[in-house]
């Protein structure tokens, strides 16, 4: 498991237990013994298992965590996803943070794997965005991963992105470019467009990705046929599963939806436990 993830479910453990477990030290022996079961409370796929085990083993690495599937797997409502047996407090102290991991990492698989299958057999692939939780950057985009999604640039670092603001700064795309390519070190960059003119400036700037901005299903067709295989298109803007379908299409490669991260409902798990 990456150490970002790992030093995040330690920081969710101290801000959830500080001094420590009043209510569970007060109850419950030191030495008592418990079972317990995850069930899924409705239907969708599962991501967060890996973590969700790592949340007990922090706290009690002798805690079994026995899973039936694995992250990235389809559940139906009440379905058993995991067995655990250890000590009881480590489980009761562990619950919520391991099921808050669970909850919002399966929301998040669970959207991204509907807004796939919405685009199944076209070319366009599912991307994430930036519009993370902050601090769960890593936990996000894994989660769109386990979805069938894939990772748009993980932060600012890793890909040259113009957008409006940017080219309104230079003065025009060409100029946005012109510095990119001069600064960038040979990292890829990507042009925001919001017309076809735009469009055309970034093909004849031999620019190798172009994000299709807010754009109409319309206009995003005559600009996949502009193209003619030069650049890859990225849509973005307002999509909806309701209009994914028809973005994918017009001929795009790529199309990102913020909402996968920064709008998933939370997926909805149970941890009973048993003596």
């Amino acid at each position: 498991m990456q150490n970002e993830i790992l030093e995040h479910i330690r920081r969710a453990l101290d801000e959830d237990i500080g001094a420590g477990d009043v209510t569970t030290n007060s109850i419950v022996p030191a030495d008592a013994l418990m079972n317990g079961r995850i069930i899924a409370k409705q239907n969708g796929v599962v991501a967060g298992l890996d973590v969700a085990r790592e949340v007990f083993h922090l706290l009690d690495d002798s805690i079994q965590f026995d899973s039936s599937i694995r992250d990235g797997e389809r559940v139906v409502l009440n379905s058993e996803l995991v067995r655990l047996r250890g000590y009881a407090r480590p489980l009761l102290v562990g619950e919520r943070t391991a099921l808050n991991y669970l909850g919002r990492m399966s929301g998040i698989a669970t959207l991204t794997r509907q807004f796939v299958d919405a685009v199944a057999g076209t070319r366009a692939k599912i991307l994430d965005t930036r519009k993370t939780a902050p601090g769960l950057r890593a936990l996000d985009k894994l989660a769109v991963k386990l979805g069938g999604g894939e990772n748009h640039r993980i932060g600012l670092f890793d890909m040259i992105l113009i957008k409006d603001n940017h080219i309104d700064f230079a003065g025009g795309i060409a100029e946005a470019v012109k510095r990119a390519r001069i600064h960038g070190h040979g990292i890829q960059i990507e042009v925001e467009t919001r017309t076809l003119k735009d469009v055309e400036s970034a093909l004849n700037l031999g620019v190798e990705r172009i994000l299709l901005d807010n754009m109409s299903v319309e206009t995003m067709k005559k600009a996949v046929e502009l193209n003619n295989g030069r650049a890859k298109f990225e849509a973005s803007g307002n999509v909806s599963i309701e209009t994914v379908r028809a973005i994918a299409e017009t001929g795009v490669d790529f199309i990102s939806i913020g909402a996968l991260t920064h709008s998933a409902k939370v997926f909805d798990f149970s941890l009973q436990f048993t003596r």
